[in-house]
C-alpha cells in the first residue's frame, strides 16, 4: 500500500511540476515543493525530529549536510526548501531528473574539472541573489556511521557571494534512539533494493540538526571545510574525518580543483523558512 501511495504520490508531483509550477509565484512554489516532501515522508512513515531550524528570514545560506541517503533531500525540504547541486548524471534518470530540473537543481559535470568554476559562478549569483543552496560535500553517501573528509572546491561559492555556511547533521534512529542503517543508500544498492529496505521499517526516526551558521569571510574553503567538517562530527558525536597533515589551503582567488561534491536528485527552491507540518495520525497507521 505504501508503495503504491508513493507511486501515486510521484506521479501527481510530475502533473504538478509540468501544470502548476510554471505559473505561480515564488512563495506558492516553495510551499508546494515543501509540502510534497512532507507527505513523501508520511507515506514512508519517517518521524522528522528538526533541532535549531533556520528561522523564517534566512536568505542567502549554503547549506552542507552529511549524506546518508536519498532521502537526505525530502528532509531538508520538508523544513526549509532549498537549490541542491546536483551532478549532471541525474539530470538522465527518468522522470526523477525531469522533475529535479524544475525545481531548479543545479547541475555540474564531474566529470569536467573546469565545470567547478562555472558551477561556483552560478550558485554565487544564486546566493547573492537571495536564495538558499544546499550541496552533500562529502561527494557520496556513508552509512551514517563515519563522516567523510569534505570536498572543499564549491565552497568558494559562499565566500564569492559573502553568503554563511550552514552546516547541518542528518542521522537515522530507531525508535528506541539507537542508529538505524536502513536509510542508507550505499556502496552498489539500487535505488530498488534501498526502497525496500526503507519500506521493510514499520517507522523510522530521522534527526536533522541545523548548526550555527558560519562566516565565510577571512576563511579559504579548506578552513571552511574543516570547520564545517568538525561541526558536524560533534553534532553526530562521530570523529572528524582525517586529513593528510600539511596540506596547504587554497588562497581564495585560486581557481577550485580536486573531488568534486554532488548533490541529490530532488532540489528545491525556496523564500523562506517554516517547521514541518504534523503528520496526520492515519499516515502514521
Amino acid at each position: 500500500m505504501r508503495l503504491f501511495l508513493l507511486i501515486l504520490h510521484l506521479l501527481v508531483g510530475v502533473a504538478k511540476a509540468a501544470l502548476v509550477l510554471p505559473l505561480v509565484e515564488k512563495s506558492r512554489r516553495t510551499a508546494m515543493i515543501r509540502a510534497w516532501s512532507v507527505r513523501v515522508l508520511a507515506i514512508l512513515r519517517v518521524e522528522l525530529v528538526v533541532k535549531g531550524q533556520p528561522d523564517a528570514s534566512s536568505r542567502s545560506a549554503l547549506f552542507v549536510a552529511n549524506h546518508v541517503s536519498w532521502l537526505d533531500i525530502y528532509l531538508l525540504d520538508a523544513v526549509c526548501p532549498v537549490r541542491f547541486v546536483s551532478k549532471a548524471e541525474v539530470r538522465t534518470w527518468p522522470v526523477i531528473g525531469w522533475l529535479a530540473a524544475k525545481v531548479g537543481t543545479l547541475f555540474i559535470e564531474r566529470a569536467r574539472r573546469h565545470d567547478t568554476g562555472r558551477m561556483n559562478q552560478t550558485v554565487a549569483e544564486a546566493l547573492i541573489r537571495g536564495d538558499l543552496v544546499a550541496l552533500f560535500p562529502e561527494g557520496t553517501t556513508s552509512d551514517g556511521s563515519l563522516l567523510r573528509p569534505f570536498h572543499a572546491p564549491l565552497l568558494q561559492a559562499a565566500i564569492d557571494s559573502g553568503a554563511r555556511l550552514w552546516p547541518v547533521a542528518i542521522r537515522y534512529a530507531k525508535p528506541d534512539g539507537s542508529p538505524n542503517p536502513a536509510p542508507a543508500y550505499v556502496d552498489k544498492m539500487s535505488f530498488g533494493e534501498s526502497l525496500s529496505r526503507i519500506l521493510g521499517e514499520p517507522r523510522l526516526v530521522a534527526e536533522v540538526t541545523y548548526l550555527d551558521p558560519l562566516p565565510s569571510q577571512g576563511l579559504n574553503r579548506r578552513e571552511l571545510a574543516a570547520i564545517a567538517e568538525q561541526t558536524i562530527a560533534s553534532a553526530l558525536s562521530l570523529p572528524a574525518p582525517c586529513r593528510r597533515p600539511g596540506k596547504p589551503a587554497d588562497p581564495p582567488g585560486v581557481p577550485p580543483s580536486g573531488s568534486l561534491p554532488t548533490g541529490s536528485p530532488c532540489p528545491a527552491r525556496s523564500d523562506c523558512c517554516v517547521p514541518p507540518a504534523p503528520v496526520p495520525t492515519s499516515d502514521r497507521k
